[in-house]
């Protein structure tokens, strides 16, 4: 499916291993962006709709316990083609800009690298749901899986996965971020939260202009 970025609003998203700050910097950057004056949507995947919600619970829920590795694929698709169709499609037509607590890397990262399917295969079920919606910019929060997992509570039926899962994570993030540098920004998450956001900021100024035109349309 072809990549297809909007000519309204702008499109953010925030990608990552386990405890790499996505949480910090997705208030900071929303604060920001606020300041600024445009309007912002700050949403998430899973979670992002009332179908959405009870899927996260679906996925998260280590009561859920063991389920196929497609199937746990298409859970995830599906909450992606309802938060495109119902969230993030309408607020980009509108001029706003979204800013989306993971995506579709997220997917072919987790599901894909880490659960040994293929990339390519998840990739594509991943864009067919999502009509090929892609970030103008996604912000990857790069952190080695030993520290991050040290970072988080009880884990969640993801979380919980061995550390060679997550390293698989990590390095597919990393080699997608590396296809296409036009479109993505790595930082260490070791960085200070402040340092990490600056840089953020950097990168996402320049498309700020695209929010002002289509908020004026």
């Amino acid at each position: 499916m072809a990549d297809r970025y909007t000519s309204t609003g702008v499109f953010l998203a925030l990608e990552g291993g386990e405890g790499g700050g996505k949480t910090t910097q997705a208030r900071l950057l929303t604060d920001w962006l606020a300041g600024l004056g445009h309007d912002v949507l700050l949403t998430r995947e899973p979670g992002g709709t009332p179908v959405g919600t009870e899927l996260r619970r679906i996925v998260l829920d280590p009561a859920t316990g063991a389920l196929s590795p497609r199937t746990e694929m298409l859970v995830y698709a599906a909450d992606k083609a309802e938060h495109v169709d119902a969230v993030v499609r309408p607020a980009l037509d509108a001029g706003r800009v979204v800013l989306t607590d993971r995506y579709v890397d997220s997917t072919i990262a987790y599901q894909g690298a880490g659960r040994a399917l293929d990339p390519a295969d998840v990739e594509q079920v991943a864009r067919w749901a999502t009509a090929g919606l892609r970030p103008h910019l996604t912000i990857v929060l790069d952190v080695d899986p030993r520290l991050g997992l040290s970072r988080a509570g009880a884990p969640d039926r993801i979380e919980a996965e061995p550390l060679e899962f997550h390293e698989r994570v990590r390095a597919h993030f990393l080699a997608l971020a590396g296809r296409d540098p036009e479109h993505y920004l790595v930082v260490s998450a070791d960085d200070d939260p402040q340092a990490i956001h600056a840089a953020i900021r950097r990168a996402v100024e320049p498309l700020l202009a695209q929010a002002v035109a289509g908020a004026r349309r």
